[in-house]
């Protein structure tokens, strides 16, 4: 140590007060881990042909964890400040990335049909772009809505992985139906809010 301050040396000091978040925290690690997790997903469930009971099983594992850690990912960064810019982009990619990559598996396995998933990814890209296109104005947070969306959407695309057969099959041919339906009504929501969000954020600019 040279004993010479940071200021002095070149390099900026913090603003007393202020904790530097680190890049690589365990938030943002479990969230690349997740998208590391998405090509290894893609191997397992088209691995010998698609329909191989045991690599569907494999697949449905990781496809788990990686549902598992979108939980506790933010739950980290939330609990202890470890929320950083690059985890604002960085997750919500993870998220739909290994949505999409099963939901894209199933419908060219002919497990889903297409329309399904493109209502779902439809929703869910729209939504995330237009989150950063009024993210200048504020935050829209997630609703009781979205959090039952994504329960719906993640117990439906899983059961499907699993290739179920029997009773088993129409009910998760059910979860999906109401999955569908969660996710077109909070996405409608979710532009009502922007709506709302970017109007008054115009008329607080307009009236200073």
């Amino acid at each position: 140590m040279s004993g010479v301050p940071a200021s002095a040396a070149g390099r900026p000091a913090p603003a007393p007060g202020v904790r530097r978040v680190r890049l690589w925290n365990i938030a943002n690690i479990l969230t690349m881990g997740r998208l590391f997790l998405v090509p290894g997903f893609v191997l397992l469930m088209l691995h010998n042909g698609g329909y191989d009971p045991a690599w569907r099983s494999f697949a449905w594992a990781a496809f788990a964890i990686a549902m598992i850690t979108d939980l506790f990912d933010g739950h980290l960064a939330r609990t202890y400040n470890l929320v950083t810019d690059f985890g604002k982009i960085a997750d919500p990619i993870a998220d739909k990335a290994i949505m999409g990559a099963a939901l894209l598996c199933l419908s060219a396995l002919d497990d889903l049909p297409w329309w399904v998933t493109g209502v779902i990814l439809a929703r869910e890209i729209g939504i995330t772009l237009m989150r950063f296109w009024v993210i200048k104005h504020g935050v829209i947070p997630a609703s009781r809505g979205g959090k039952m969306k994504t329960l719906a959407q993640g117990v439906a695309v899983g059961m499907y992985i699993l290739a179920l057969e029997g009773p088993l099959a129409t009910a998760r041919f059910w979860v999906m139906a109401v999955a569908v339906v969660l996710t077109v009504l909070t996405g409608l929501d979710y532009v009502r809010q922007a709506v709302v969000l970017r109007r008054n954020a115009r008329a607080a600019g307009s009236g200073r």
